[in-house]
Parts: structure tokens; sequence; C-alpha cells
């Protein structure tokens, strides 16, 4: 089998799908490498690290003429790539991140083109697949540049000192969502000397929050139900969220920076932090929306862009982990390897596998969408269940 790696095509993405170290394992699985030349410059990796590690370079054409097993990082993902989805038939196997959950109206182009998809958002949060959780690996660093990006505009110092002209005192670092970008920016906070509050609708993160020197920020709000069975965070109603903004709203007003990271996979993120909250923020302040792709955590987020409102500065970066792609690329890749050497048996991709991790992250094949989240998501019904002999 013989797996292509294509330079991106999603503007403004420069991470690349496999950097050299990662090609070692596919090699052993007796997969050999295609790379187009200067894949992987924008994130630090050159030509020759590829080739020195057995990688054949090639051009674009040449790698679509001859792999059969497509590695990306998000040139499909909603359906973006219209160039790269005209080639794709029957015989190719795509993995990457692909949408599935936040776009799943745009993937009939990729599901109609016959190929086998992979999304690796779809991969099951069980303990075997953790070294392909390519979602959580994007999320440290997001976590990691999230808490930089507010310390570059934030118009004083992050850690307290103690100094002949007086003392210097920390900011107030306040962190909504303790998932594994929230945590990250717990840790980069706390690193850089802020005091760090978290607040996570489930409590049974406190310990994590704690143990990484942050103060759990408890609310009287009933959250039995508040995680589903993956670990992530469920969907709440409205009353649920009034209120638990109501009892915020202090908790904000005291910070300096404001990390936001709560998002419910496939649903629009909650409105955390409201207009009125940022007014009575101190000015200088900084939110930064890492939820922003999904609609923002606060109210006044413009994603993409950076917005100043009564003199709060409201950043909504998008794609962060692109930002640094040199280590995203490496983590990525890593997820990838493994994701295929799980896949690849004896040459071939075993796409039949009774694999909870193959069924499970499959999201399309021969033309139909067989992945049962995003068919539920569509309103489809389920696909029926193969006789059985």
């Amino acid at each position: 089998m013989k797996a292509g790696v294509l330079k991106e095509t999603w503007p403004g993405e420069t991470r690349v799908a496999l950097v050299p170290a990662a090609l070692t394992p596919l090699t052993k699985a007796g997969i050999e490498v295609l790379v187009e030349k200067g894949a992987g410059e924008a994130a630090g990796y050159r030509d020759a690290q590829y080739a020195e590690k057995g990688a054949a370079l090639a051009g674009r054409e040449a790698v679509l003429d001859e792999a059969r097993l497509l590695l990306t990082v998000r040139s499909l993902a909603g359906g973006h790539d219209q160039d790269l989805l005209r080639r794709l038939g029957g015989e190719h196997v795509v993995i990457g991140f692909l949408d599935p959950l936040q776009r799943p109206r745009e993937l009939t182009p990729l599901v109609q083109s016959g190929a086998t998809a992979f999304a690796l958002e779809l991969l099951p949060r069980i303990t075997r697949a953790q070294g392909m959780d390519a979602l959580s690996s994007m999320a440290t660093v997001v976590g990691y540049k999230a808490v930089l990006l507010a310390a570059d505009v934030l118009p004083r110092m992050m850690p307290m000192l103690m100094t002949a002209a007086g003392t210097v005192s920390p900011a107030r670092v306040l962190v909504i969502g303790a998932g594994v970008a929230g945590l990250q920016a717990i840790a980069t906070a706390r690193r850089l000397g802020a005091v760090v509050e978290a607040y996570d609708v489930r409590p049974a993160v406190k310990d994590q929050i704690q143990s990484l020197g942050a103060r759990f920020v408890e609310l009287p709000l009933e959250t039995g139900a508040a995680e589903d069975q993956g670990g992530y965070a469920k969907a709440q109603d409205e009353t649920f969220y009034r209120r638990q903004r109501e009892l915020l709203g202090k908790v904000v007003a005291d910070s300096d920076v404001v990390i936001a990271t709560a998002a419910v996979p496939g649903r629009k993120a909650p409105v955390l932090v409201t207009g009125d909250m940022v007014a009575a923020m101190r000015p200088g302040s900084v939110i930064v929306d890492l939820a922003a792709e999904q609609g923002g955590n606060c109210e006044l987020t413009v994603g993409g862009k950076t917005v100043v409102t009564r003199g709060v500065s409201i950043l909504g970066p998008f794609n962060l982990a692109a930002a640094l792609p040199f280590h995203a690329s490496q983590l990525y890749a890593k997820n990838v390897a493994n994701f295929v050497v799980n896949l690849v048996k004896d040459g071939q991709a075993q796409l039949d596998s009774p694999d909870e991790i193959v069924r499970e992250s499959m999201l399309a094949r021969g033309g139909e969408l067989t992945s049962g989240r995003v068919r539920e998501a569509l309103g489809l019904p389920p696909l029926p269940v193969p006789a059985t002999a």
C-alpha cells in the first residue's frame, strides 16, 4: 500500500499530516510513503528530512495518481478541496479531520466520491485509542497558545514581582471548561505566575483542576447529568445556562483574563459570558474564546477577529493549533501513524474489521454515509444491520 501526504490547502493551514519521524512505523507496517514536495515546509520540516527517513518525494499529481491511502489534516474538511474531491474514488482511503459533527451537510461530495473516509473526530473515547486521539493532541497545543495570546494583549504582567519600586500583583486568570485545552491553559497560566481559577460543569474534574494549582469555582447548580459516556460535557437547557451566567458574573468581573473553552461536540457552543458580563470587567482585560468556531462562549465574540468593547479585548481565533505547526504536526502525525498501523494489516486496509476504532471512526464507504453519529445528526435512519449466517 502507498500512502500519500499532500500539502494542505485549507486557508491558513500550516500543519502537515505526517512528519519525518512518523514514517518509521508505517515503513515497518509495509507502507510506502509518498510526500508532495514542500508539504512540510510551513511546519518546519524539509523535503530532505523526509527523504532521509525513506519517503519518496513527488509532485502533487504524482502523489494523487499513485497513493491510495491519503493522510490529511483539514484539506477535505467541509468539502473544502474540490479538486482533491474530484480525484477521489472507491479505491481511496482518506484519514484526517473532516468536521463531520460541525458541518455534516457539507460532507455530500466526499460521500458521493465513493472513497472510504475516516474522521479522527469520531474516534471512540476508549483507552486503546488514546494514542490516536488527535483532538486531544490539538487541544493541548490550543490551550497553551491561548494563554500566550492573552499575555501578549494584556497590558500587565502575569506573575507577582517584588521589586525595589514596589510589588506587582499577579494577574487573575479564569479558565472556563476543564477539558484538555482548559487544563493546558491552567498549567500554562500557572507557569507564567498568574493566580488561576477554573470552572467546569462537570464536578468530576475538580481534582484535576486543583492538582494544577488552580482554584475550582463551585456554583450551586445541579450537574448530575453534565457528562456523557465519552467524558464530554453534555448540552444543557437554557434555564441552566441562564443561571450559570448569573453565578459566573462576579468571577468574570474579577478576572484579568478569561480563557473560554466550553464546547459540546456537534452543537453550537453555549454562551457563558454575556455582553453585560464583559461590561463589568476592568478595562484592559482579555477574553480568548476558543469556542469561536462553534459560535463562541462569549456573546460578543467575532470569529477569526479581535474586537475591543469598553476596553476589553475579545479574541476569537480560528485554527489556533496551526499557529504552532512544528509541534502540532509532530503530535498529529503520531496519532495518524498509530491509527494507520492499527488499520493496515499485511499491506491492506482492514475496512471490514470488527475493531471498535475502525468501525466508529469510519465516516463513509462506497458512496454511503456509514457513521451512526453523523446520520443521527442529519436525521437519517440507521443503516440496516448486515444479516449474519
